[in-house]
């Protein structure tokens, strides 16, 4: 058996275990996932650290030592998923169950994909005697799901000096996506910004038989109505127009005077109205603005009580270059004076420059062999991600979790979606490209 064929078994073996272990947040319990981590690094030799931020939220920490001729790289996954709704699923979500070649379970691409294949490298880097000049770090994290604040923000606050490095890779980018007949792999170099927002409609109260005019639930409605069908104003970046320019490239003549008609504030609206493949546009469309999207309500306790007031959260990102003022100022001309706007939580953008690193150079170099023909890109992506953290003690963060994915396998709608699975012959794919990327950037 080769190497790669054994450090794929090794991935498959350890994802399939996660997936088994319940570390849904909240409450998030991850602390037996870092415990059967650190007993995989063990076995390899590897000395793990494990950390509780509080009882039961665990973190590991592990690092294989190179000569330390350059600064470390970080390899980063957080152990904690998101709940999922077992009777919406074709599968138990923490079965871990392989059927018809693919690996279920919720945190199947968010992300024990990721822990696994790290401690797959590390368990191999130990076991080789690779000279490297970069210290390899792993950590396994809790918590990002809800914010981080018991992960990776609380290992940067109390333990620098375990996860500090000068390179990081984690989540989100990596995965093979398909434009026409191109294949792209789009890389993360920039995020999105965080603002919850808590979103406030007052009225009179009254008795549930005499509807008011003035209730806070119907002024609420309708102002979240008003959100749910008018996109808020595009802002095109340097991360998206890198991207875009990448695909442009790759992409079949007839589709590139499409691509480039999404740089045009009038046109683009109408260009991602109008593509088919709905995940696509919903990734695009969420690239070229800051977004705003209602996920809880709450008004009144009584059937028969109008409520005086009526509240929804509203889950906002923004644009690098774009602030949490300027997206409030967006949303209410959408949503109306009447509309009280408070901030719970916001956390800025994140954006690595430049593209054209010694890291960004050995990603395109090992994609490009692996999978001829394709393209590496520059991704922005929507979502928040543990790199805020890390990028605080100076980390050069990438989103790089290598999978290869099947034409008809949308990864937007596998993450936090019903169904969550991946392939295991892309699982092992990437856990060679991933080990391949380490040891030419660790040992150079």
């Amino acid at each position: 058996m080769s190497p790669d064929s054994l450090l794929g078994d090794d991935a498959v073996r350890i994802c399939q275990a996660l997936l088994r272990i319940d570390t849904t947040n909240p409450p998030g319990r991850e602390r037996a996932a870092a415990d059967f981590l650190a007993g995989e690094l063990a076995d390899a030799g590897i000395e793990p650290t494990v950390l509780d931020s509080l009882p039961g939220r665990g973190n590991v920490v592990a690092r294989v030592r190179g000569t330390g001729a350059r600064p470390p790289l970080l390899l980063s996954a957080h152990l904690d998923v998101v709940e999922a709704d077992a009777a919406q699923w074709t599968r138990p979500p923490f079965s871990g169950d392989i059927v018809d070649g693919y690996l279920w379970g919720r945190g199947a691409v968010d992300m024990k994909n990721m822990a696994a294949m790290s401690v797959a490298v590390l368990r191999r880097l130990a076991r080789s005697g690779e000279k490297l000049e970069r210290d390899v770090i792993f950590a396994g994290v809790a918590d990002e799901e809800a914010g981080s604040d018991h992960g990776a923000a609380w290992l940067c606050d109390r333990h620098p000096e375990l996860v500090r490095a000068e390179y990081g890779l984690g989540e989100v980018g990596g995965f093979s996506m398909y434009l026409g007949g191109a294949t792209l792999y789009p890389v993360q170099v920039a995020e999105k910004g965080v603002a919850w927002l808590r979103a406030r409609a007052r009225g009179t109260p009254g008795h549930g038989s005499m509807p008011r005019e003035d209730s806070a639930v119907i002024k609420l409605a309708a102002a979240i109505a008003r959100l749910g069908v008018t996109p808020l104003p595009h802002h095109a970046t340097r991360a998206f127009r890198e991207f875009l320019d990448g695909a442009a490239e790759s992409a079949p003549a007839v589709l590139r005077p499409v691509l480039t008609r999404l740089l045009s504030p009038r046109v683009a609206p109408l260009v991602l109205r109008m593509l088919p493949d709905r995940s696509l546009a919903r990734a695009l469309g969420a690239m070229l603005a800051n977004t705003a999207s209602p996920t809880v309500l709450r008004a009144g306790n009584k059937t028969n009580v109008i409520p005086g007031v009526a509240e929804c959260e509203i889950d906002g990102r923004t644009l690098p270059g774009q602030t949490t003022e300027d997206l409030l100022r967006e949303l209410r001309a959408v949503l109306g004076a009447d509309i009280e706007l408070e901030v719970m939580r916001e956390a800025p953008p994140l954006v690595t420059e430049p593209t054209q690193s010694p890291l960004w150079q050995t990603i395109a170099e090992v994609i490009a062999e692996r999978d001829p023909g394709a393209r590496t890109v520059p991704y922005l992506t929507p979502g928040f991600t543990d790199g805020k953290c890390f990028a605080r003690l100076g980390t050069r963060w990438y989103g790089f979790v290598p999978v290869k994915l099947p034409r008809d396998l949308k990864f937007a709608d596998l993450y936090h979606g019903n169904d969550e699975r991946i392939p295991v012959e892309g699982l092992r794919w990437g856990a060679d490209v991933l080990a391949d990327v380490v040891s030419r950037f660790a040992a150079r």
